[in-house]
């Protein structure tokens, strides 16, 4: 990897695969990045639903908590959170699911989500250790959210950026397709102009 490029994560968590309309939006967005930026990054893509992640409980949980214990981050396990913390810029495309987001996506963060790797905390608190300068968050909503309390996903994200210590937060969302599927284009074609000028804009 070239230690120049710009290190770019694609994190999905699309559990329909090609299917999904989230993965639609990112590809929009990835075409126009791919597009202006090619040459200038190194991108590397993390399909959750292909990966074997696993929750943090039983032997797996308490063997995390001998290596923290022994302030030891070395181990192969941890290579997740190493990879996120390193990244330049993260994209997340995953569908609104349960109020929030799918299972696998949160199994991801609870692997990534480590003292001494992604955060720290001191006496004043806790701090983030992320590189990264943004997070691009793709969703799709089968009914109309938008900004109320049933949200979950988009904010649940904001909020880690900023214990990860990543600056920028951005959401770009299609919503109300199931609710009225005989408009499902019309509903996706804003956010869809979105993504594509997100693209656009994303080396500037």
């Amino acid at each position: 990897m070239d230690k120049n490029k710009t290190k770019v994560l694609m994190v999905n968590g699309c559990i329909r695969g090609r299917e999904s309309r989230t993965w639609r939006l990112a590809e929009v967005f990835l075409r126009e990045m791919r597009g202006i930026g090619e040459g200038i990054f190194d991108y590397t893509q993390l399909d959750l639903a292909q990966m074997p992640l696993k929750p943090l409980t039983g032997e797996f949980f308490e063997e995390r908590q001998r290596f923290l214990e022994k302030n030891d981050r070395t181990h192969p396990r941890f290579d997740l959170a190493r990879q996120f913390a390193q990244a330049d810029r993260i994209l997340v495309a995953a569908p609104f699911w349960d109020l929030s987001i799918p299972a696998i996506l949160k199994l991801y963060i609870e692997n990534i989500s480590l003292d001494g790797i992604t955060f720290g905390c001191n006496a004043n608190g806790m701090y983030g250790m992320c590189r990264a300068r943004d997070m691009l968050f793709f969703t799709t909503r089968g009914g109309f959210y938008g900004n109320g309390p049933m949200e979950q996903g988009a904010r649940y994200l904001k909020a880690l950026c900023e214990m990860f210590g990543i600056p920028e937060f951005r959401c770009i969302c299609a919503e109300g397709m199931d609710f009225e599927p005989e408009r499902e284009e019309e509903l996706m074609a804003h956010a869809v102009e979105e993504a594509k000028e997100a693209g656009r804009v994303y080396w500037c």
